[in-house]
């Protein structure tokens, strides 16, 4: 399938709405090709037209303890709009994907690592443990571009 489209979603202004666009920011730095998005529902579905695998990371609010990682397989099952709901966008990241499912315009693979966000407040600072989630799933996504890199040549 080759190397993923990696798509980073936030708003750098947010506080913890910040996390997929550090992880694109961190990848970036180790040489691994990403892109920034604001998460918008629409133009995601676009930026992954024709894509055959795809990796997508954006802060979530599930509950669970700030900085905690949620990773989703997207082709498998549903994805919970509730866990998207720091969202700006009334059709944002869950809605993209069900309209996508519902077209039967889902890349081959959709991986989605959720990080667990608390305060979204404008102006605000990611939180250390949301800054230490980045680094782990900038590392694990790092981890999976090299295995396919090495598979593809073999």
């Amino acid at each position: 399938m080759g190397k993923p489209l990696i798509i980073g979603c936030g708003n750098p202004d947010r506080g913890d709405d910040a996390a997929g666009l550090l992880v694109v920011k961190r990848l970036r730095s180790m040489g691994i090709a990403a892109e920034e998005h604001s998460g918008e529902g629409l133009a995601l579905m676009e930026a992954w037209s024709g894509a055959g695998s795809v990796i997508l990371i954006d802060a979530v609010v599930t509950g669970a303890a700030p900085g905690a990682i949620s990773v989703w397989d997207a082709r498998t099952a549903p994805v919970s709009r509730g866990a998207f709901r720091a969202s700006t966008h009334s059709f944002g990241a869950a809605e993209a994907v069900e309209l996508a499912r519902a077209l039967d315009r889902l890349p081959a693979s959709l991986t989605i690592y959720g990080i667990e966000g608390k305060n979204f407040e404008r102006g605000a600072r990611p939180a250390p443990e949301v800054l230490a989630a980045v680094e782990e799933v900038a590392q694990r996504i790092a981890e999976q571009v090299q295995s396919i890199t090495k598979e593809v040549e073999g």
